[in-house]
């Protein structure tokens, strides 16, 4: 399965009072993997975006184990966890750049819908994009 990695360094305003990352940044670090990961699976989400697709999320999962801090290099690794017709499911890991430990670990899931948010197939609808979910989650097996 193809996994992305996307890097940043924690910046002070996403720290809190204890000087840890606070828990509002994750969703929005997930957003930036997932975005990545579009993006380097051959398509980026703008383009989906052109096609009339949307990809709306319907439930965000996330479990803190270790805290990152101000300054941190840290990764977010992402990968499709589960895709079905309407469905799509990435998973996150959040690690310190050079190490191995899991500060996170995370999870969203979305589904495929047109311009109304009315859900649709996408191997019906787009079978191109469909193509590209399978091949990744193929990757490496």
């Amino acid at each position: 399965m193809f996994i992305s990695e996307t890097h940043f360094t924690v910046r002070y305003a996403e720290t809190d009072q204890m000087g840890i990352v606070h828990h509002s940044n994750y969703p929005i670090w997930f957003e930036a993997g997932r975005t990545d990961f579009i993006r380097k699976m051959g398509m980026p989400y703008s383009s989906i975006e052109k096609e009339g697709l949307m990809l709306p999320l319907l439930e965000l999962k996330c479990k803190f184990q270790a805290p990152a801090r101000y300054e941190d290099e840290v990764v977010v690794k992402t990968w499709i966890k589960e895709a079905t017709y309407t469905r799509l499911t990435f998973s996150y890991e959040v690690i310190k750049a050079g190490e191995n430990e899991i500060l996170t670990l995370g999870e969203t899931m979305h589904v495929w819908t047109n311009r109304d948010l009315k859900p649709v197939n996408i191997k019906k609808n787009a079978p191109h994009i469909y193509e590209l979910i399978m091949e990744c989650m193929k990757l490496g097996d």
